[in-house]
């Protein structure tokens, strides 16, 4: 059954439709996405952009690390809304991602210093960042690895900070406990620590393909 037959499927879509649409994006990020599109790479969406934007505001980020560059359209995003001498840390494994993503912050103005890129396996580079040094975390990278983002990168927050991870309900059916993959596995194992996690206020924001977020109440260590 297909959206046009199906009005669940059909209200779903032109919500979706509606919060993408209201989170307007310029030129910049529409050339982006574009090379996304070439290179085989997702990018968030719109809305998720946006949601991105609004938590970097709320909590005055100066400091963030991204997780999964991509070609830069979250980075975009955060830059945006980072404190005017803010630093993106940016990681990903693929160095094509990088140069273009640092081609796509050039073009949008930002100067070299705001962004630092790093090249390799999150789960290796984390560990040698500065524990409470950072204002907000977000992870758009490999799923079986999101426990150990989430376990490294709450340990970089300061207290106030927002851990932010993507793509938590997209395609892989979190809720169908009688689903068991690696997938599925981790993001329930990621969803069941964070929200038991005294330390942390949690939610599950329904945006583009889903994001587990939660903000640090108390110390990070």
């Amino acid at each position: 059954m297909t959206s046009e037959t199906d009005p669940t499927a059909a209200l779903a879509d032109a919500v979706s439709g509606f919060v993408d649409g209201f989170a307007a994006e310029d030129d910049v990020i529409s050339r982006a996405r574009e090379r996304a599109r070439e290179l085989g790479c997702p990018a968030v969406s719109p809305a998720t952009g946006a949601a991105l934007g609004l938590l970097a505001t709320t909590v005055q980020a100066r400091s963030v690390v991204e997780i999964g560059t991509g070609v830069g359209v979250s980075g975009l995003h955060l830059l945006r809304a980072m404190a005017p001498d803010g630093v993106l840390t940016t990681i990903d494994w693929e160095p094509e991602f990088h140069r273009t993503a640092r081609r796509v912050f050039t073009s949008a103005g930002y100067p070299s210093g705001r962004v630092r890129t790093i090249t390799g396996r999150a789960l290796d580079v984390l560990t040698r960042l500065t524990s409470g040094g950072y204002d907000l975390v977000f992870a758009d990278a490999t799923l079986v690895e999101y426990p150990g983002y989430f376990d490294q990168g709450v340990q970089l927050l300061r207290p106030g900070g927002v851990i932010v991870l993507h793509n938590v309900l997209a395609d892989v059916h979190i809720g169908d406990h009688g689903r068991r993959n690696p997938e599925l596995l981790a993001l329930r194992e990621v969803a069941r620590t964070m929200r038991d996690d005294d330390r942390l206020r949690p939610a599950v924001l329904p945006l583009g393909g889903g994001l587990l977020a939660a903000a640090v109440v108390g110390p990070s260590t």
